[in-house]
């Protein structure tokens, strides 16, 4: 029978981080007025275990500086132009026929006034045309050859190559068009036009972030009971050095976080009018211009055979990362499990070194299907204070995972003014030779050791600006319920 995670005993939430300096901050929890004293323990017992949820970037990224409000970068438009939306008038079996362009990416030319080059299809070049939606269920293609092109009215003029002409199985009269070749008689003159690389300008821009910790001289003059220690290594018996550790490691994984869940103000909202800009962060930049998979994790290869056929139309990179939530870790676990011939029965031994004598292996770090996956757990995504305490009723709210594509991409830095290779993700901070922002720490005050100000206290701040550069966002993937 199976038994569930009882809600109480549970877990707390906020352990130790207080906005102010409180009574409550202090470990006082011994009376020593009593006839019996109480064994102490030295050392605070680390219950959380490593609480800190920053690594992501680390991983997979790296930092570079920058020294403007704006950074802008230019990504490689396909080699090829595929027209998906072309209607025509033309009967069955004609010799001849006009096709006008009608994708979204070939706007009104009389709106914006465009002449040659608005179409990529030029005459003397052979297309291959399809039909969109099929009366039947078989379609003909069809193939031709341009014979003029009027860009002011998107149309385009073919002869076919068939004597038949084309085969009009087509319910809603839509046609796909791409070009495969040319064909020019003896003594003709060239290609008429040319064709300019087609590339997408993209840019975001960085945010400001701030933190601070503050306590006053008298209540640096309480020492502590026990001995405290941090996720950095750091100790001591004053509670104020605890917690000034505690608000760095916040405000560093503040930094990473900020850079995941960051999202641009839109036109009219609150933020615009509050003079904030926000900035793309990666999981909004891969939902805006990358790949997304709802309705719950991918558990079969099914699933991962649609994923494939996606990353095939995308960039095709040959390694990927999933950062995946615990459930999502399980689902692909089961999944490669089940391929198993045994795994329907029971555990087949010997099966990924699983020896009868030694304890049993039931995880898998990655598999290969088309492409190589790996998959590794994700913290951010598990704990409870982050996203791993969100409500799966949020829906598509829900992040389960993200694909990284792992080594490069090839872009054109506006400042090195040449081509440069850059992670898929890597964070641009601000900096020049006189002010470096990337992590900045300084401390205020007239106690502690700072003798820069008549306040009665010692204030630690942190800032730091920052943006993240989510490159190549096409070939990600954010799986979402």
């Amino acid at each position: 029978m199976a038994g569930s995670v009882q809600t109480t005993p549970g877990f707390d939430l906020q352990p130790s981080a207080q906005q102010v300096p409180l009574a409550t901050n202090y470990i006082t929890d011994f009376n020593f007025l009593n006839q019996y004293l109480p064994d102490t323990y030295e050392k605070e017992f680390e219950r959380y275990g490593n609480r800190t949820i920053s690594s992501f970037l680390r991983m997979v990224g790296a930092e570079m500086p920058s020294n403007s409000d704006l950074i802008k970068w230019a990504e490689q438009g396909r080699l090829h132009t595929k027209y998906v939306n072309c209607t025509t008038t033309v009967l069955t079996n004609a010799d001849t026929a006009t096709f006008t362009i009608n994708d979204a990416l070939v706007p009104d030319r009389a709106a914006v006034g465009l002449t040659a080059g608005a179409i990529a299809i030029r005459i003397g070049q052979t297309i291959m045309i399809s039909p969109k939606t099929l009366t039947g269920s078989v379609g003909t293609t069809n193939k031709a050859i341009v014979t003029a092109v009027n860009t002011t009215a998107g149309t385009i003029d073919v002869a076919f190559y068939e004597a038949a002409g084309i085969s009009n199985d087509n319910a809603a009269n839509i046609y796909e068009i791409f070009i495969y070749g040319s064909e020019f008689k003896k003594g003709t003159e060239g290609m008429s036009g040319s064709l300019e690389a087609d590339d997408d300008i993209f840019e975001c821009s960085p945010i400001i972030l701030k933190d601070k910790y503050a306590v006053s001289g008298s209540d640096m003059a309480q020492i502590g009971w026990v001995e405290v220690t941090t996720e950095n290594g750091a100790t001591g018996y004053l509670w104020y050095l605890k917690s000034e550790h505690e608000t760095r490691l916040r405000f560093d994984d503040y930094l990473e976080t900020a850079m995941i869940e960051a999202k641009p103000a839109a036109a009219g909202s609150g933020a615009v009018a509050a003079g904030f800009k926000g900035s793309e962060g990666i999981f909004y930049t891969v939902e805006d211009r990358g790949n997304v998979w709802a309705g719950g994790n991918p558990e079969a290869l099914e699933d991962f055979d649609n994923i494939i056929r996606r990353l095939d139309k995308q960039g095709s990179i040959e390694e990927n990362v999933i950062f995946l939530n615990r459930e999502f870790g399980f689902a692909i676990d089961d999944m490669l499990a089940a391929q198993n011939s045994y795994g329907a029965g029971g555990t087949s031994y010997g099966l990924f070194d699983n020896d009868k004598d030694m304890a049993l292996n039931l995880g898998f770090t990655g598999f290969r299907r088309g492409y190589d996956f790996y998959k590794t757990d994700w913290k951010y995504l598990n704990d409870p204070t982050m996203r791993g305490g969100l409500s799966s009723t949020l829906g598509t709210d829900t992040v389960n995972g993200l694909l990284v594509p792992a080594g490069s991409t090839t872009v054109y830095d506006q400042v090195l003014g040449k081509n440069a290779k850059r992670p898929f993700l890597h964070v641009r901070y601000r900096a020049s030779e006189t002010e470096d922002r990337r992590y900045k720490t300084w401390i205020t005050g007239s106690a502690g050791g700072a003798m820069n100000s008549d306040l009665d206290a010692m204030e630690v701040h942190f800032l730091s600006e920052r943006a993240v550069c989510t490159m190549g966002a096409n070939n990600f993937f954010i799986f979402k319920d």
